[in-house]
């Protein structure tokens, strides 16, 4: 149940984010009750069926009206029955835990709105000591609780909780007259009921564990869901949800799952193929000299005449985000020219020192490169080249500059 209700968190925090919390999200917990005592004692001793009293203290945080986190201290004292042979024994505790508002994931307020139903487990750390024993034990334990809220104002709440623990890596009894073997597993045992208080702070005028949402807000909840599964970054006509190329170049054909339709493999959308085979011919002789220009040999001229470049941002090696459809573009084409080989030449601006733009240009090739090889590019089919300044613009042009911070191709 954790697990599954856990994995939603996220995803609904992300959507509160945009619109301001109507509720408070911080309680603290006082809760005073009895215990008992069950497992690992010395024969001859038991603890009372209702030991003399518990305590726990408690602050507790909740990421939306279903789901969140507490911190917690406890402590019990153990004293034996009427049948056993005397003891006092103290055990205390620190726990974290999650916790589940089973009220609001089951919809109570069809039926209440003054009745709240939690269920709370975790991990914790705990020390038992006995009253004759000059050491401490010191313990693990999972702890696992249901616990009941009655409202009785807008600031505060009645508990009443059950709760179970069990301890791990114990090594002596709560008697603390024997030592027991250490073994996998769970040892020692503690049940306890206790009633108490919940305290809300915050400035709202309810708190997540009483917040039930409208009808208005589940729609626009709804409708602000659908518009971001709706949403097209790339442009292509396909939603992200449904885009397996969320970066498509833009302008080209996608098939229905937003793949740029490329029929012979050659890395190359068919739209731009086609412009580049009206243009520079289709897999004719050329004009000029009596050779047959293939089509793959047409794309190799098109990188190594700069029409694929990945740009960057003034003293920055990481590209920018519009630039990773050359990426791509060169990734499909060494995919697809398993013997290629190629150049990845750096740039930079003339602002700052030479020394420190051909270092910067090395960088940007270097970071290219990288990205490749993770694509599983083989690291000997690349080659970085920094080119260092480009002084073929007006460097006091701020666009012109942005022109020449990039990195070129050339296929090998």
């Amino acid at each position: 149940m954790f697990a599954s209700g856990l994995a939603t968190v996220n995803a609904q925090t992300e959507a509160e984010k945009n619109t301001e919390t109507a509720y408070n999200k911080w309680s603290i917990e006082v809760n005073g009750g009895v215990n008992k005592a069950t497992r690992l004692f010395s024969n001859g001793y038991s603890s009372t069926l209702a030991g003399p009293f518990t305590v726990d203290f408690g602050a507790r945080y909740m990421f939306n009206n279903k789901f969140g986190l507490k911190t917690d201290f406890g402590f019990s004292s153990f004293k034996s029955q009427s049948k056993s042979l005397p003891f006092k024994s103290e055990y205390r505790r620190v726990d974290i835990q999650g916790v589940m508002n089973l009220a609001r994931i089951m919809n109570f307020e069809e039926f209440t709105k003054h009745f709240n139903l939690f269920l709370h487990t975790g991990f914790g750390y705990g020390i038992v000591r006995g009253s004759e024993s000059p050491s401490n034990d010191q313990v693990g334990n999972f702890i696992v609780g249901l616990g009941g809220q009655y409202k009785l104002s807008n600031k505060t709440a009645l508990n009443l909780d059950l709760t179970s623990i069990s301890n791990f890596s114990q090594d002596k009894t709560f008697d603390s007259k024997t030592s027991v073997e250490r073994r996998a597993g769970f040892a020692g045992g503690v049940f306890s009921a206790s009633i108490g208080l919940t305290f809300y702070l915050g400035k709202n005028e309810q708190h997540a564990d009483w917040y039930i949402e409208s009808k208005n807000e589940e729609w626009k909840k709804k409708v602000g869901e659908l518009e971001t599964l709706m949403n097209d970054t790339d442009k292509d006509g396909v939603a992200d949800y449904l885009d397996t190329e969320p970066n498509t170049m833009p302008g080209v054909a996608v098939n229905s799952k937003g793949i740029a339709i490329d029929k012979n493999n050659n890395g190359m959308p068919d739209e731009i193929e086609s412009y580049m085979n009206k243009t520079y011919g289709d897999g004719k002789k050329s004009e000029k000299e009596d050779v047959y220009v293939s089509n793959n040999e047409l794309v190799k001229n098109f990188i190594n005449e700069g029409y694929i470049t990945v740009y960057f941002d003034y003293n920055k090696s990481v590209p920018t985000n519009v630039s990773t459809t050359g990426i791509d573009f060169i990734l499909n084409y060494l995919r697809n020219n398993p013997t290629a080989s190629v150049e990845i030449i750096g740039h930079a601006d003339e602002l700052g020192k030479s020394t420190y733009n051909n270092k910067l240009s090395a960088d940007r090739s270097n970071n290219i490169k990288n990205v490749l090889i993770k694509a599983k590019i083989a690291e000997s089919r690349l080659n970085v080249v920094p080119a260092g300044e480009d002084t073929s613009v007006d460097k006091d042009s701020e666009l012109a500059r942005k022109l020449v911070r990039r990195v070129t191709f050339k296929v090998k």
